[in-house]
Parts: C-alpha cells; sequence; structure tokens
C-alpha cells in the first residue's frame, strides 16, 4: 500500500531536481522501495548536477566497489575546472560585495548602481552576468549557502526580469535545502507576488508556475509553524485551486490534510467537499476519500477504514510523515493530530444523526476500544462543552436536541456572502484592469 499511494513520480517533474532528494532520502529511510532503484535514482539525479563526488560515493555503495566509471573522474575535473574560471570571472564584484564600505555607496536606484560599479570600479554586465553564473554553478555544486548569498547579490543588482525570476526560484530552493523555513517563506511569497501580476509572460506560463509554486511549497508548509494554515491560504485561493483541479489534483491530499487537523478553517471545509466530490475520477486516496466516507455519503464504517488506511499514507509521505525525536522516542506529529480530528469528524457527524448512540459500536466507529472510546467522549465534551451525557448503565450517549441558533446563522452567512462578494470584485477589477491593458 505504501508504494501505492507515493506521490513522488507524480510530485518530481514539479520540482527542481536538488529538491528531490529529500523525497529519495525519505522512501530509503522508509524502506517503501528496493534500496537499489533508489540508489539508481539518486545517480541519474545527479547526472545533471555538479554533486559528482556524491554521485562517486553512491556509485561505490551500489556496486559495492571503490572503482568509479572513467567519465565521472573527467566530468569532476570539468567541474572544478569550470568552477576556477567562474570564481575568477566573478571576483571583481565579489570582492567589492564583500566590502562593507564600498556597498555602502549603492543605492535603491538599479541603474544609478550599474552606472556607479562600471565608473568607479570598472565592473560591467559581464561581471554581474558572471555573479549568476557563479551562483547557480555552487547550486548545482551543492553548496546552497553560498548560492542563496550571490543570487541574491545578483537580484539587488539585475535589471533582466526573466533573469532576476530564475534566480529567485533559485534562492527559494536553497533556503528550502538549508531548512530556514522563515527565509524561505518570504522568497515564497515574493515569487507568488510575481506569479500573480497582471504583466506575467502568459496564462500557461502563469498557471505552470502556480503549479510549481505550489509543490515546492509543501516543503515550507509541513515545516513552519503557521504552515498549516497558510496552505490553505494558498491553495483555496480560486486561481490555485483551479490549477490543481487542472493539472495536478493529486495536491489535494495536503489541502484535505491542512483542512482535517486546522480548526480554525473549519468553515471553509463545506466548500472544500464539494471540490473533493467533483475530482474524485481524477484523483482520490483515503485522505481525500475519508472526507467524502464522512460528509457526502455518511458511510462511517467505510471512514473507519480508511482512517486506518490514512494513518498508512501519512507515515509513507516525506511531507506529511516527519518524524520528531525524543531521547529513545519517535512520533509522528501530523498523525496524532490527524487521527485525533478525524475522530471528531467522525463523532460530530454521527451525533448529528443520531440523538441515542450505543458507546460500543461509536468505540467501532473510531477505531478504539471501550474504555479509550469512554474517556475520549468524556474529555470531548467537557473540552467542548457539548450538549451531551454518558448513560453508564445503558452504555449510550445521549444527545440533547440541538436546535440552531439564528443569530449564529446570520453570521455565517454574512461571512459567506462577504467572502463571494470580494471574489466577485476582484475578478471584476481584473476584468476591467485586463480591458484598460488592451
Amino acid at each position: 500500500m505504501a508504494a501505492e499511494y507515493d506521490l513522488t513520480p507524480r510530485m518530481a517533474p514539479n520540482l527542481d531536481r536538488h529538491l528531490v532528494f529529500p523525497l529519495l532520502e525519505f522512501l530509503q529511510e522508509r524502506q517503501i522501495y528496493n534500496d537499489n532503484h533508489i540508489l539508481k535514482a539518486k545517480i541519474d539525479l545527479l547526472n545533471n548536477t555538479n554533486m559528482v563526488d556524491y554521485a562517486m560515493d553512491i556509485h561505490k555503495t551500489l556496486y559495492q566497489t571503490e572503482d568509479v566509471p572513467q567519465d565521472m573522474v573527467e566530468r569532476r575535473a570539468d567541474v572544478v575546472a569550470r568552477l576556477k574560471s567562474l570564481e575568477d570571472a566573478a571576483a571583481p564584484l565579489v570582492a567589492f560585495l564583500q566590502n562593507a564600505a564600498a556597498v555602502q555607496e549603492l543605492k535603491a536606484d538599479k541603474h544609478y548602481n550599474l552606472q556607479m560599479l562600471n565608473d568607479k570600479y570598472q565592473i560591467g554586465p559581464a561581471q554581474i552576468e558572471a555573479l549568476y553564473q557563479y551562483g547557480k554553478f555552487q547550486f548545482e555544486c551543492g553548496n546552497y549557502s553560498g548560492a542563496a548569498d550571490y543570487l541574491y547579490q545578483y537580484r539587488a543588482l539585475c535589471t533582466n526580469s526573466e533573469r532576476s525570476l530564475s534566480a529567485l526560484w533559485g534562492k527559494l530552493a536553497a533556503e528550502v535545502l538549508m531548512q530556514n523555513w522563515d527565509v524561505a517563506l518570504e522568497e515564497l511569497n515574493r515569487l507568488k507576488e510575481i506569479i500573480d501580476s497582471k504583466n506575467f509572460s502568459s496564462p500557461l506560463n502563469q498557471v505552470q508556475s502556480r503549479i510549481w509554486l505550489m509543490h515546492w511549497s509543501l516543503f515550507i508548509f509541513f515545516n513552519h509553524d503557521n504552515g498549516r494554515t497558510l496552505i490553505i491560504d494558498l491553495f483555496n485561493q480560486d486561481k490555485y485551486l483551479n490549477a490543481i483541479q487542472t493539472s495536478a489534483p493529486h495536491l489535494l491530499r495536503y489541502l484535505a490534510t491542512a483542512f482535517i487537523v486546522n480548526k480554525r478553517r473549519r468553515p471553509q471545509l463545506k466548500d472544500f467537499i464539494k471540490v473533493i466530490q467533483q475530482e474524485q475520477n481524477s484523483y482520490k486516496d483515503p485522505v481525500t476519500e475519508f472526507l467524502a466516507c464522512v460528509y457526502v455519503n455518511y458511510d462511517f464504517d467505510g471512514a473507519q477504514k480508511k482512517m486506518r488506511e490514512c494513518e498508512e499514507v501519512i507515515l509513507n509521505d516525506p511531507f506529511l510523515g516527519k518524524r520528531v525525536e525524543d531521547s529513545n522516542f519517535s512520533t509522528v506529529p501530523l498523525r496524532d493530530e490527524f487521527l485525533e480530528n478525524a475522530r471528531l469528524f467522525i463523532f460530530e457527524t454521527y451525533c448529528r444523526i443520531h440523538h441515542r448512540i450505543d458507546m460500543g459500536v461509536l468505540a467501532e466507529k473510531l477505531n478504539l476500544n471501550y474504555e479509550e472510546a469512554e474517556r475520549w467522549i468524556v474529555n470531548l465534551i467537557r473540552g467542548l462543552k457539548l450538549d451531551a451525557k454518558i448513560d453508564s448503565q445503558t452504555g449510550t450517549v445521549i444527545m440533547e436536541p440541538n436546535h440552531p441558533n439564528v443569530y449564529e446563522q446570520l453570521v455565517d452567512h454574512t461571512k459567506a456572502l462577504n467572502g463571494r462578494t470580494y471574489k466577485l470584485v476582484t475578478q471584476l477589477l481584473e476584468h476591467a484592469q485586463g480591458q484598460a491593458a488592451r
């Protein structure tokens, strides 16, 4: 089952090859595939990078030999020579950037900076281009810290929008690979702003860039403290949700997971369930099917089965299955959160349908034994102040009638209307701006 629901083959084409390595490392650690298959996949990825030493080490492990192919030896020599050549070409600009007093002369006006660098330091377009190539080469060598610095400095001087965008993608990848989640989030937001701008290359490139952005963002959102909220804010926007439905429905797994573990975004869940229904022919997995069982089909036996499968999916997903080590104890926090909230979803929906609930039946639906279920329900009733009580003699939970509060209904409908109005106004403004541009 682990391999059946592995999304790596779908994810990899939308990621920089360096970002695929953490996924392969995870799959290797979880032993989802044969170890040799993973090692061969790593070598295939490395063939198009400058990380030749790493490729040599993997080759030795894979074939249990100390010898490496001659083409690897020659490629290593080429990489070293090319690195030295780029280092020399970028040296004047790198020296300037390392001079704190000289850097103070730079201003916000890029054209002024270019003129000043040329007149005072004899640094022209060739040296600025060399800095880009040097930073890019450092990235391909696996020196992500150096690459991030050089690409950041290049963007401060670059006047070519396409090159600047390329450097921003590289900077984002470098920050992700260094696990600098706060900085990576800042770069992600910068990139989103550029992609969503009116003068972005073409509608087709815009959609493709949004798909890439969402794939890359998963590294950040499932590691950043506020990521489970931020992923909903991004993926659930109309333009991004349309891109998911059109070209990347597998991303619904991550949006569904975020909705399940995020209580604050519960009001938006109803609309998302409709998306799950619409896309069930193009994509489904235990996580999306769990939501369908609970909220569409009211199939609680099916939900119970899917909940067990969801646990396996989470444990074997590189983004969801992050482990936290505490001395000799290892846990997957997202798995625990997911199961707790999944049980709550089942309980809430089941209780809306039934007035008197048998504890034994409910325990079975929640994948708990009788004592665990009783303890869980007692804590839930206390914690959420539910209008319910447990009859220990008959072993039942009795739900008091919950008459809808007219005021709360009005507030909910007003919120929904406000959201729809905002979307409509935004679309009208975009259409008007588009007409004016023509």
